[in-house]
């Protein structure tokens, strides 16, 4: 009779256990089910799409309200014209990641709620991320998205070939001339086995020379107080850059690697080979470069025109923004993944782990800030030129619709330029097809 009675009363509590499982794993259930999803469309990838991955899931585990579920959209091109799309549909995302060029564009669809509102909902201290990243998405004093993913154009050298040929490298803030002696010398005394500079046709790069020179390229304070009606592309700072070019192209000391994905490859490979001692590019390269070569390598901040103080450039890269057309539990939990993604540890591992610059101020303490700084001091270079820039009209983007076009047209003047042809005019027949092409764009969209 005992053992019946511990037969049953051991039945009883695995019964209970059973139950008090089942209903605690129900529970658990219940508890994701009820989540709010917060769809994220991205465009990484490598590293950087390693990393954001990494992220989503750290936030997923960090609270049980929200659940962010990233989705890889492919090239920024792309996923712009998905974004504009499927807007207002159950396809369209919560949060996206959208580059920079597209920004005015985004903003003109009215399809977005400033993160500028969550910001001052939450009294948050906005003053710790770059005001010089935030000046180039915001409009009128009003932050319509978060950066993220931010580079800005750097000069690299081969620090380990100036030291074979007895070089002295340059000055961290570099003049023209002073890139100039250091690609001369390096032409010269390597017997032209080295091409001493490469400047990548680039509109990104033109944008830059007239940003660090103090230069609008549109009017309306570069976009920024309301609608450009026309460009200048034929500035005193502009054509200061193509004669340097061209200059350099002439001594021989600048080699030609054109335009486009394969330029940009040729170029890394000859610089990593030896075959090229200086180039301008992004700060995001910086990874790659150290990854790839055993040299020792140099950063400057981006050159500027001599007998001027350097002006500043402006950043690359992408932002993040939140879609109105989800209910506000979805946009808030949106807002709560930006701030996660922007606290200080986290900033600090995107720019160890991808290149891409940490915006959060705090960021720079972080230890593997630190040791990366201690293995590449060179990297810590990118990151000064950023805090030490402060933003203005001519440095803080170009908020402007058709920058695509753009680009393509001041890559065209820049080709032409690299050929011989005559700087100015080539500068001026850029600037007359995206005024014509502003003035249509300007009349389509009942734009005065």
């Amino acid at each position: 009779m005992k053992m019946r009675q511990a037969l049953l009363k051991t039945i009883g509590t695995a019964a209970a256990i059973l139950t008090i499982g089942g209903v605690w794993a129900t529970q658990v259930r219940a508890q994701a089910t009820e989540r709010t999803k917060v769809v994220f469309w991205n465009e990484m990838t490598g590293p950087a799409q390693q990393k954001l991955n990494d992220f989503v899931k750290e936030f997923n585990q960090s609270q049980t309200k929200y659940q962010v579920v990233s989705q890889f959209e492919g090239n920024y091109n792309e996923a712009v014209q998905k974004i504009l799309n499927t807007h207002g549909t159950d396809a369209s995302p919560a949060v996206f990641q959208s580059m920079d060029i597209s920004t005015s564009q985004i903003y003109h669809s009215g399809y977005t709620t400033p993160v500028q509102k969550f910001v001052d909902q939450d009294h948050y201290d906005i003053d710790k991320i770059s005001p010089v990243a935030r000046a180039f998405y915001s409009e009128k004093g009003k932050l319509l998205s978060m950066p993220f993913n931010t580079s800005q154009p750097v000069l690299y050298y081969n620090a380990t070939l100036l030291k074979k040929y007895h070089i002295t490298p340059p000055p961290t803030d570099p003049s023209y001339s002073d890139i100039t002696r250091v690609a001369t010398q390096l032409y010269q005394r390597s017997h032209q086995k080295v091409k001493g500079l490469s400047v990548e046709i680039y509109g990104w790069l033109f944008e830059q020379f007239m940003a660090n020179s103090g230069e609008s390229m549109a009017n309306q304070a570069d976009g920024h107080n309301g609608t450009p009606t026309k460009v200048n592309f034929d500035t005193p700072g502009a054509i200061k850059a193509m004669k340097w070019v061209q200059e350099n192209l002439k001594s021989g000391a600048l080699m030609n690697f054109g335009s486009g994905s394969s330029a940009s490859a040729n170029e890394m490979a000859a610089f990593l080979s030896g075959k090229l001692g200086i180039f301008l590019q992004s700060s995001a390269d910086i990874s790659q470069l150290t990854a790839g070569t055993k040299d020792k390598l140099g950063i400057t901040y981006y050159p500027h025109p001599d007998g001027q103080k350097a002006n500043g450039v402006a950043i690359g890269g992408a932002s993040i923004w939140i879609s109105n057309d989800k209910p506000a539990t979805v946009q808030r939990g949106s807002w709560e993944f930006i701030k996660f993604l922007m606290k200080p540890e986290n900033q600090a591992q995107w720019q160890a782990a991808t290149g891409y610059l940490a915006l959060n101020k705090d960021s720079q303490q972080e230890k593997v800030l630190q040791e990366l700084y201690q293995k590449v001091p060179a990297a810590k270079v990118p990151s000064e030129q950023l805090s030490k820039t402060k933003p203005d009209e001519t440095n803080s983007g170009v908020f402007l619709q058709g920058l695509i076009q753009e680009r393509t047209l001041t890559q065209t003047a820049m080709d032409q330029i690299y050929n011989g042809s005559n700087i100015k005019n080539s500068l001026q027949q850029a600037e007359d097809a995206m005024n014509n092409y502003i003035k249509s764009n300007n009349q389509a969209n009942g734009v005065k």
